[in-house]
């Protein structure tokens, strides 16, 4: 009987290695998502509307093939043979991972809708919430890599910056809103600026989300 648990548990541990590989694959894709946005914010902010329209695109397109692995991961975790809390918090873990890339998605919607040209202190601050989110989707990328290493120590390290980076974006997120609601903008392009701004910081959330449960899991293989 022990035997056998021995057995069950090295093809847990070999599926398990195989969605953290699925992960880092996705977690590229995410990465790749948020580089097109921030590219869509680089080209509004110089008035390049074709280049916007483009990377707007792009971030359709990342998000469309982060969705396809999300569901290759969540196929895989549903007729494997991890025991169910294992299932469970990789499970989490896939569709938190996921969440980036639709909010990312969401944003750059939103950023689409917008025509008029924003004054430059508001894009200036929209640019900084932006290098944030590429800042720390980069760490979890990281985070992410370092767990399939098993090099726990790193993973919890970037993750950690992930946290501080969070903090960060909240401040930013009020310097971003307030900037917003002095400027001069019809009703339309407000609205459309300040749920902008909501979600860049709601992306940084649901990368801090998954940074967290990087950590659950670095922590569940020490």
């Amino acid at each position: 009987m022990k035997e056998m648990r021995n057995i069950l548990g090295w093809l847990g541990m070999a599926e398990e290695k195989s969605i953290l590989e699925d992960s880092q694959k996705h977690v590229e894709e995410t990465y790749q998502t948020v580089k097109s946005f921030d590219e869509a914010i680089k080209a509004f902010a110089r008035g390049d509307t074709q280049a916007k329209i483009v990377a707007i695109a792009n971030v359709a397109e990342g998000e469309h093939k982060a969705d396809i692995l999300r569901s290759k991961m969540v196929d895989e975790l549903s007729k494997g043979l991890l025991l169910p809390p294992d299932r469970e918090d990789l499970m989490h873990f896939v569709k938190t991972l996921d969440r980036i890339a639709d909010w990312t998605n969401g944003a750059a919607r939103l950023l689409g809708f917008i025509e008029q040209k924003l004054p430059d202190d508001v894009l200036g601050n929209l640019s900084v919430a932006t290098d944030l989110i590429v800042k720390s989707i980069t760490k979890l990328r990281d985070g992410i890599h370092s767990l399939a290493k098993n090099d726990l120590k790193k993973a919890l390290e970037d993750c950690e910056i992930v946290d501080n980076i969070e903090h960060q974006a909240d401040d930013q997120k009020r310097v971003v809103i307030g900037s917003i609601i002095h400027a001069k903008l019809d009703p339309a392009t407000l609205l459309l600026s300040y749920q902008l701004g909501e979600y860049l910081e709601g992306v940084t959330d649901k990368i801090e989300d998954a940074a967290d449960l990087v950590k659950i899991l670095a922590i569940k293989s020490k």
